[in-house]
């Protein structure tokens, strides 16, 4: 009985339930109008023309789909491990499911600009191929989710296997220093100053966070909803 209260308890009230709508509402409406404002209102680059839009959205996917998605799995994973709690197992669920979402959109936007700036849809280089692994990664987690019927030894797999995120998330960071490669390095983050003028700087961070709320707005939804989930598995065994 005490399993059914604390599973049910994490889903939350009616009230939570309509704040979590309302935080996905605007997270939406903000990478709407970050898109709308990159699309008519932020200048084109003069070298890469209107392909280089992309950056607004590759970018920011790419932040939270590598950065803060999967360390949250691996996070999550290595704390699962050593806690066992299944609040934990939920979270890397989670962040694996969103992640593998917006490290999609990398995978499509990423050839696309490629495709215009270096004439090919792929190259065989460190941070793209090493993202693509991340992806399949993220993928097998989810699909060995699936596979495992009991709930305990499917949490326990899951997170040895989610924790390998942890080690690839700071390898693709350093790709572009350590491997000459095609892949552009940091725009904003350069030692002496971001690269971009002030009207597409200001529209990428605006899109960075436009993601960023997107992505935790989707996180609570999908706890919920997990919550829910097993709250219904646990009364049906009881």
């Amino acid at each position: 009985m005490a399993s059914v209260t604390a599973t049910t308890s994490s889903a939350g009230s009616l009230p939570e339930a309509k704040a979590i709508d309302g935080f996905l509402a605007v997270s939406l409406l903000a990478v709407l109008a970050v898109s709308v404002r990159a699309i008519w209102f932020t200048p084109v680059d003069a070298m890469l023309g209107a392909a280089q839009k992309i950056f607004y959205m590759h970018v920011p996917a790419a932040i939270v789909g590598l950065y803060i998605s999967c360390s949250l799995l691996a996070i999550a994973s290595i704390l699962y491990l050593w806690i066992k709690d299944e609040r934990l197992d939920r979270l890397a669920e989670a962040s694996a499911e969103i992640g593998l979402l917006f490290m999609g959109i990398v995978l499509v936007t990423g050839p696309v600009w490629a495709r215009t700036s270096w004439g090919t849809w792929w190259v065989w280089e460190a941070r793209i191929t090493s993202t693509l692994f991340l992806w399949l990664l993220v993928l097998g987690y989810l699909v060995l989710r699936g596979a495992v019927e009991s709930p305990e030894s499917r949490a326990r797999l899951s997170a040895v296997m989610g924790s390998l995120a942890a080690l690839l998330v700071p390898f693709i960071h350093l790709t572009v220093r350590l491997f000459r490669g095609m892949h552009p390095g940091p725009v904003v983050l350069k030692p002496e100053k971001p690269s971009l003028p002030p009207e597409m700087l200001l529209t990428f961070l605006m899109a960075i966070v436009a993601y960023i709320l997107l992505f935790f707005a989707l996180l609570r939804v999908r706890m919920r909803w997990a919550a829910l989930r097993d709250a219904r598995a646990v009364l049906e065994n009881a």
